[in-house]
């Protein structure tokens, strides 16, 4: 069990390689990563529109058809947790840092610089699009990515009693091959594409640590602080990964999900709650209405730059956290039902992130266009100054800049934790109790590596990285959906014939 093979030490190469790069060649890096994200992106763009929305409509087929009713497990079995626990722990998952890191500053860059030019900047139509386009990044598409993945493998190992490896989601693709190198190269790329998942939280983290401690402190805001945080930070979910404290992640996640809860209901109190609820209301419309164009919305003529920025990024980010998020689906989800599943994971947490988005980047973007506010300039200075700066414009702004510290740290520690475990436990065979040494390398290397990233180029060149190394991922996510049909549908003849 948890025996290291080839895919640990290909794994630990790369990424040693890929270090010792960013260290000596920083402004090769650069450059390489800057080239390889404009031809990927040029090029292959269309494609993470195009897969998302087609797993997407996949997902929706599969919830409303014959294969619904089946067990993610034995027939027999039933979920583990409560549905209310099964949603919180959903959240505190994938929650995290994007909350805080973009609630504000993506509708309120959105307001200064309407997506694809649709409105005139700063004016109640680019508000609408601000949200509208808000809601595109983090909604369904983004939980769609993660619902397959989690499908895929809570049926594979509950239901087919596989090891949890990317590699055997592929068996009735490919079958023995798995076991072979097409195996152990899925499960390497699953590795790199969950590493620069994690190391850009972790920038993106380090960073809105530093600017809210620069507001509150005045703190120093620049890569010095920001790696003593990341090391900080690297300690403690390396040691919270290694003494294995479930009780201390439940009780992280837990409070993480309280303090939110707390700082959301005090915006709402203390913000502009009904110009809020029409915004929701209309922003929602718009992105209904909208929808399909915008997930098919391309750069045929010109805007590439803005979709590498926003869109884009996004999925790849998405794509990259696939792995991760579907092991800890899977592993939250045994007994549930496909259908139960799918409206689950699609639904409630799009649901959440859309509340989020419409109450704090709504309070933004009144502040700016009816209270004089320039929180969509400071944005554009710093795009990590954007929730502090809402803060800043309510009472007890230093309290909620604390809570709002102590949230990205705690959904920092929580996450980074479970993805070293996932990272250890895809390098060990698969085994569900990967030894200590183990952890505490990847906890690790996932500092070093954001540290270096933020060194070679900070914000940029994590996001560069980020979507480089998660193309190959994609073609992946899209291979494990036809796989997946493939099993349901000879699964379903197996059970008709038997009946017969």
């Amino acid at each position: 069990m948890g025996r290291l093979g080839s895919v640990f030490w290909s794994s630990l190469g790369i990424s040693a390689l890929f270090v010792g790069w960013a260290v000596v060649f920083t402004d090769n890096l650069n450059e390489v990563t800057t080239a390889s994200l404009d031809w990927v992106t040029a090029t292959f763009g269309w494609t993470y529109l195009v897969v998302t929305l087609a797993i997407l409509v996949f997902l929706v087929f599969l919830a409303f058809g014959p294969a619904g009713e089946i067990r993610l497990g034995k027939d027999t079995d039933r979920p583990e947790f409560s549905t209310p626990t099964w949603f919180a722990m959903i959240l505190s998952a994938v929650m995290g840092i994007g909350l805080v890191s973009y609630g504000v500053a993506e509708p309120i860059s959105h307001l200064a610089t309407p997506p694809h030019g649709l409105a005139e900047p700063n004016t109640p139509a680019a508000a609408v699009r601000a949200l509208q386009y808000s809601y595109f990044d983090w909604g369904l598409h983004a939980w769609a990515i993660f619902a397959v993945f989690g499908l895929a493998i809570a049926y594979s190992t509950h239901r087919k009693g596989r090891r949890t490896l990317v590699s055997q989601l592929f068996v009735p693709l490919l079958g023995d091959r798995v076991n072979g190198p097409v195996g152990k190269a899925i499960d390497v790329l699953a590795v790199f594409a969950t590493l620069f998942g994690t190391t850009t939280s972790l920038g993106l983290g380090a960073l809105q640590v530093n600017n809210g401690l620069g507001t509150l402190f005045g703190i120093p805001v620049n890569s010095m602080t920001q790696v003593l945080i990341i090391a900080a930070v690297t300690s403690l979910f390396t040691l919270s990964a290694v003494t294995g404290v479930s009780k201390g992640i439940k009780f992280l996640s837990q409070g993480s999900s309280l303090l939110a809860v707390a700082l959301f209901v005090f915006m709402l109190i203390v913000g502009p709650t009904v110009f809020i609820a029409n915004l929701y209301t209309e922003s929602m419309g718009r992105w209904a209405t909208d929808f399909f164009r915008m997930s098919l919305q391309g750069t045929a003529f010109g805007g590439l730059e803005w979709m590498q920025l926003w869109t884009y990024f996004m999925m790849a980010w998405w794509v990259s956290w696939g792995a991760f998020v579907g092991v800890f689906l899977a592993r939250i989800s045994r007994g549930r039902t496909i259908r139960g599943f799918i409206m689950g994971v699609l639904v409630v947490p799009s649901v959440v992130f859309f509340t989020w988005f419409t109450v704090f980047g709504g309070t933004a973007i009144h502040v700016d266009l009816f209270q004089g506010g320039d929180i969509a300039e400071q944005t554009t200075a710093d795009v990590n100054s954007a929730f502090f700066a809402t803060l800043e414009h309510f009472p007890l702004a230093g309290v909620t800049s604390v809570i709002a510290i102590i949230l990205v740290v705690l959904f920092f520690v929580s996450g980074a934790d479970a993805n070293t475990y996932v990272l250890s436990m895809m390098t060990s065979d698969g085994s569900l109790t990967p030894r200590r040494p183990v952890l505490i390398l990847w906890g690790v290397l996932t500092g070093v590596t954001a540290v270096v990233l933020m060194l070679a180029g900070g914000l940029t060149a994590l996001q560069n990285t980020v979507i480089v190394t998660s193309l190959p991922f994609l073609v992946i996510i899209a291979g494990l959906a036809v796989s997946f049909w493939k099993e349901l549908g000879a699964d379903r003849k197996e059970k008709t014939d038997v009946a017969h």
